[in-house]
């Protein structure tokens, strides 16, 4: 999907990391992590990583909260669809609250905006969903790549498998999406910008990396998002923000378990 692809102006995207590194910097990792690793200090990478992942939990909070309040499509899917969405945004806000843990602070970015028709036409919405699960995927592959404690690289990778379960949701509820609401949706655009079809075989065989090897790349993905002259760049509709709104997620055992 170009629009993520583009990253926004070099002046957004050069705003949105001095706002992430001002919230990160120099803080210890919190109680919310494995006890392995809440003894130790972050190092400044760890704090860049986290704090980035933290902005994109949030947007993903932002996301699946939006689809299920506002999307007409969503009401007319069948009950276990509904109850994968509803599960995904419980899991994105306990990443949010892990990594929050993490660096101590909020998420300096707390409004989002999206391309025009987001929420309302349901091939947008599934288009867009997978695109940036498509980047929180090579995100969390980047904190693998470089985090700086194996403690820390173990956390990313797990989080990175929920993303990727959320990725093929998005596929599957495609074919659900009834005739009024612009369905079947049997092709998704995600970040490569190449319709795919919702059914294997397809190219979910491995995880994308998107070539990704630094979280700067991350950041400027997600600098469209978080920030309004880079979303009016990007051709985003920023006619209306969405706030972030946290809530307390609901999970079988706490983080799933060890």
């Amino acid at each position: 999907m170009d629009v993520l692809q583009s990253g926004g102006s070099r002046s957004s995207r050069a705003t949105f990391l001095r706002r992430s590194a001002t919230v990160g910097a120099g803080l210890a990792l919190g109680a919310a992590l494995p006890q392995t690793a809440a003894a130790k200090s972050l190092g400044s990478r760890d704090v860049e990583i986290l704090t980035a992942a933290e902005i994109a939990e949030a947007l993903a909070v932002t996301t699946y909260t939006n689809i299920i309040d506002t999307a007409p499509f969503f009401q007319d899917l069948a009950s276990d669809d509904q109850g994968y969405l509803r599960a995904a945004r419980q899991e994105e806000m306990s990443h949010y609250l892990l990594e929050q843990g993490a660096t101590g602070k909020p998420t300096p970015f707390t409004v989002f905006y999206y391309p025009k028709g987001m929420f309302s036409d349901a091939q947008t919405t599934l288009n867009v969903l997978v695109t940036l699960e498509d980047a929180f995927i090579a995100a969390y592959l980047v904190g693998v790549r470089n985090f700086s404690t194996s403690d820390l690289r173990v956390i990313a990778a797990r989080i990175m498998g929920i993303e990727s379960d959320h990725r093929t949701l998005a596929r599957v509820i495609g074919p659900g999406v009834p005739e009024k609401d612009g369905g079947p949706i049997e092709e998704i655009v995600g970040f490569q910008g190449v319709a795919e079809s919702v059914d294997p075989p397809n190219n979910n065989t491995y995880e994308r990396t998107l070539g990704w090897t630094r979280i700067e790349q991350a950041v400027a993905a997600l600098t469209p998002f978080a920030d309004k002259e880079a979303a009016e760049k990007a051709g985003f509709d920023t006619s209306k923000g969405y706030e972030f709104q946290p809530f307390t997620p609901e999970l079988p055992s706490p983080l799933g378990g060890f």
